[in-house]
Parts: structure tokens; sequence; C-alpha cells
């Protein structure tokens, strides 16, 4: 198969930025304990490949246990709050007030309730991602048209089969968009409670290398989670392509 120009350009900046990367650090003598080159983040992390994997699985285990509660509720209410336009303005503003609401600043509460573990964590990643879910749904829906919606009823549709027949799939693209975004934010937040209280995940792990001065670990950390949320990103644009193509050729043949 071959591979064209847009295929190749992540991998190339990718492998160019470490490039420019290493060449810094050798070229300023950077301290490893300021900025380690990326051949000393590899190093690190085939020294120390078991402890990486293993609190990798365990940071991905929290952050979509926490995600995917987030999707159920978040779609649940994001078709609440769009069934109405009242109830949407209603709750707006609450909704916003709570997603103003620093994260970090609710961790301690979740510790002091719940101890340290996997608890906290999965609900922070609930937390963190569940606004942008909610949001996108309720303004896929309450965006609906209303000419198309006064044609509908003239129709004989009722509020119903509007909903269902027409506001639920044009949230799609919504959706899916929200997807995205909150999967990374739910690593976001898994990994700012393993760094508060936590025994495992790859948030605990470079707090521990970071009290140990080791700080080639601490980026292998790093990397490791930015790996994850790219291959997480990745998944949902896959099905986001598959599940709502009708948005994408939509948007090629307006733009073409």
């Amino acid at each position: 198969m071959k591979l064209s120009a847009e295929d190749i350009a992540p991998v190339a900046f990718t492998v160019g930025l470490f490039v420019i990367w290493e060449a810094a650090c050798r070229l300023f003598r950077i301290d490893t304990f300021i900025l380690p080159a990326p051949t000393d983040i590899f190093a690190a992390m085939g020294k120390y490949w078991w402890p990486l994997l293993k609190n990798s699985f365990v940071t991905l285990w929290t952050t979509m246990a926490g995600f995917a509660i987030a999707v159920v509720f978040g779609i649940a209410l994001g078709m609440v709050v769009g069934w109405s336009r009242t109830i949407y303005r209603g709750l707006y503003p609450v909704m916003i007030g709570f997603n103003s609401v620093p994260k970090v600043a609710v961790v301690p509460i979740l510790i002091m309730w719940f101890g340290i573990g996997e608890i906290p964590a999965i609900l922070t990643a609930f937390l963190i991602s569940f606004f942008p879910i909610v949001v996108n749904v309720a303004t896929g829906l309450a965006t609906t048209e209303p000419e198309l919606e006064d044609v509908l009823r003239a129709l004989g549709a009722s509020k119903l089969d509007i909903m269902r027949k027409v506001g639920i799939p044009r949230t799609g693209p919504y959706l899916f968009g929200a997807l995205k975004v909150g999967i990374t934010l739910a690593f976001v937040g898994a990994v700012v409670s393993e760094t508060i209280g936590a025994n495992a995940g790859v948030g605990h792990l470079m707090v521990q290398a970071g009290s140990n001065f080791q700080m080639p670990l601490v980026f292998a950390g790093l990397l490791a989670l930015a790996v994850e949320g790219i291959l997480m990103y990745a998944i949902f644009a896959a099905f986001e392509r598959r599940m709502v193509a009708w948005a994408f050729r939509s948007s090629t043949g307006a733009g073409g």
C-alpha cells in the first residue's frame, strides 16, 4: 500500500522533533536533571520497561473507567438538556459553574472520601471529561433548525419522533468531537489524581521518580502518557469516520 504525504507527515515531524531535541541537549550540554535527551529517555524506558508497562495499564484502566461513566451520564444528561431550549438555558450556567471548579482542588476531597487508590482517579477522570460530552450533545440537539421541526410537526411527527429521527443522528459529529477531546482530558484527570494520592499509575511512578531525581524516567512516563493519549484519540477518530461518514462526505462536497 502506497503511503501518502499525509500519512508520512506525523511520523516525519515527530522524528524531526526528537532529532532537534537531541541535538539541542548535546550542543548546549543541558544537564540531564534539567532536560534529558531523547536517548536518555529511551534508555530509561528500556531499563524500567516493566514498571512503566504495569503502571501504564493502571492509568489506562482508571482513565477508561472514568471516561466510560462520563460517556453514559454525559449522553443521558445532554439529551435531557437538549430536549428543551428552556432546560438548555436554565442548566447551562450551572454546568459552566461546575466546569469552572479546578478538578485538582476536588482530588483531595475525593481522597478523603474514598481513600488512596483507583477510585479517586476514576472519579477525577469522569469529572474532567463529563462536561464536553454534555455540552456537545445538548448543543447538537438544541440547534436543530426550527424550520425543520415545524415541517416535521406539520407532517404529524411528535417531539419524540423529531428527537429520535433527526436530533439524535445529527448529534453524531458533535458527540465524537466531544469524545476525542474528552478522552485526552480523562488522562489528565487520572494522572492528576495519581500524582496527589495513589499507590499505582504513571502519575504515581513519575512522583516517585522525581523524588529520586530520575528525570529520564519522569520524561519516560510523560512519553508513555502521550502514546496512550494518541492511541485512544486515533481509535475514536476511526470510529468517528466509520459512524458519521456522512458528515465528512458533506463537508468535503461543500468544500469542493
